[in-house]
């Protein structure tokens, strides 16, 4: 299913300078104590532990609120990919990962960037961010786990409030401003760094190398959660290594490096915590492989023919198992070209090994769709709903497919029910705000969705201007007057808290 238009939102851009201040404000002057410890065992040995103290900087619950308030800011200033399969996929493998790490305290959320750039951050309250760019350079599903686990293990061990700590007792004078460029340098190195020049060169030092200590301990934790987790151990010291000798003659490096430093010690030391783990042959993981082909296809960043190349390089020397995600890669870009006749012929005999294969699914839809054959889309998907009738996104792409129909009536009470599950995803208020659009005859209804869009974005004011329209749109004293006014109170409140954290 296609929502691409989703991943950019130039009219909820935030200024850099007015961002910059916001995170500066927004983080600075909290201090709490958190007191927490960590100890580990795996496999008969302990690993060495700097803690996870975060004396003296922020609870749990300030870290949850402050991410909170990140990740909107993120929605309005990155370009997030929203597609339903991708996000099913880095979730599942993210969860997986969390499942068997230590000390976590946390809900964990993963997110994916359309960014060519290799790069993964973490940030308060569990949140964890990846660029796309990693799938074009992770050939193993457990090379992408390797940077999961480690972003993981950064949160687990709050690096980033006792980051804040260390500079607190450094530097006390200056924490504010450390505080506001510490966040941007996680996900925007550069401007990160702009941000930090106020502070002395020395404080600055102080924390680079803390990260540095930061990074060699979210290694080792992230090598353990790897082997609990059946993963390959030495993905990650394999990752590095061709990292560095891809670049080692670079004349820029890529945004991973800024805020993830890979001296030859941290490769070398991660190789030989690899080597104290059972090593496993861990077979290729079908899942990886089609998300990394739709990556490729649809979020790559480079034409479709050069992506087409790609495809066809990789064939000519694929095993049977790999040409099965290269042929499906293929054929989304026929479907997103229109050249529906060459899909049909590549996911047909995909679709009909793999009839509950949701990639396939998904790709069938959008061929349905664009030859605008809606009964048979919507007639796979409630087959397929039968069996798995809580998938989002099976309930997403038949959404889509009555919008696309113009039968948006039929959606709305799906979507409501979505909405209400998940309010924080943002593909389904995009799509009942489009079913709303397409009767004519709910304008509130597409105002109030299109308001959430907005709150998730942190943009509380437009949010409450479009609810405030909505309840006056609807009969005086309704049910829907009292929604749309309990709604405009929750709104805010909401943006009370928000601008409380800025003027603290």
């Amino acid at each position: 299913m296609p929502l691409r238009a989703l991943r950019h939102s130039h009219s909820f851009l935030p200024s850099k300078r007015s961002g910059r201040r916001l995170l500066a404000y927004l983080l600075a002057g909290l201090l709490a104590t958190a007191p927490a410890t960590a100890s580990t065992e795996q496999y008969g040995f302990d690993l060495p532990d700097i803690g996870t103290a975060a004396a003296g900087t922020l609870t749990i619950a300030q870290e949850k609120e402050f991410g909170d308030a990140y990740m909107r800011m993120l929605r309005a200033s990155k370009p997030i990919i929203s597609d339903p399969l991708l996000s099913e996929y880095v979730n599942a493998l993210g969860h997986r990962l969390v499942a068997n790490a230590n000390d976590v305290r946390t809900p964990f959320q993963f997110i994916l960037i359309d960014n060519q750039a290799i790069n993964a951050f973490a940030f308060f309250g569990g949140y964890v961010a990846m660029h796309s760019g990693l799938f074009l350079h992770a050939n193993t599903e457990s090379e992408l786990a390797s940077v999961m686990a480690h972003e993981i293990a950064h949160v687990t061990q709050r690096h980033l409030a006792r980051s804040m700590e260390d500079q607190a007792k450094k530097s006390p004078l200056t924490v504010a401003a450390l505080v506001g460029s510490l966040m941007l340098a996680i996900a925007a190195p550069e401007a990160g760094i702009a941000a930090a020049h106020a502070a002395t060169a020395g404080t600055i030092q102080s924390r680079i190398n803390y990260t540095r200590r930061n990074e060699e301990e979210a290694d080792r934790i992230g090598i353990d959660t790897l082997a609990r987790a059946d993963f390959d151990v030495s993905a990650m010291p394999r990752f590095f290594t061709r990292l560095a000798d891809e670049y080692r003659y670079a004349s820029k490096m890529p945004e991973y490096f800024s805020t993830h430093p890979l001296p030859e010690s941290r490769i070398t030391d991660s190789r030989a915590r690899a080597r104290q783990y059972p090593q496993k042959r861990v077979p290729l993981s079908p899942d990886y492989q089609l998300a990394r082909a739709r990556i490729v296809a649809r979020y790559s960043g480079i034409a479709a023919e050069s992506a087409m190349d790609w495809f066809e390089r990789k064939l000519k020397k694929a095993s049977p198992a790999e040409k099965q995600s290269l042929n499906y890669g293929v054929a989304l870009l026929h479907i997103d070209a229109r050249r529906f006749d060459e899909a049909r012929a590549l996911l047909t005999p995909l679709i009909q090994a793999q009839p509950n294969n949701r990639f396939f699914i998904d790709a069938m839809t959008d061929l349905d769709i664009g030859e605008k054959h809606f009964e048979k889309a919507l007639s796979r998907l409630n087959d397929a709903l039968a069996n798995q009738p809580d998938n989002r996104v099976l309930l997403l792409n038949r959404a889509y497919t009555y919008v696309k129909a113009q039968r948006g009536q039929e959606a709305i009470p799906a979507l409501e029910r979505y909405t209400h599950q998940y309010p924080d995803d943002s593909n389904g208020w995009f799509l009942l705000q489009q079913a709303y659009e397409s009767t004519g005859t709910h304008r509130d209804g597409e105002l109030a969705a299109q308001g959430e869009r907005y709150a998730l974005r942190g943009q509380w004011s437009k949010a409450i201007r479009n609810y405030t329209q909505a309840s006056q749109l609807v009969e005086l004293g309704s049910f829907a007057q009292a929604r749309y006014d309990a709604r405009l109170d929750q709104l805010r409140h909401q943006q009370a808290r928000f601008n409380a954290l800025k003027d603290r």
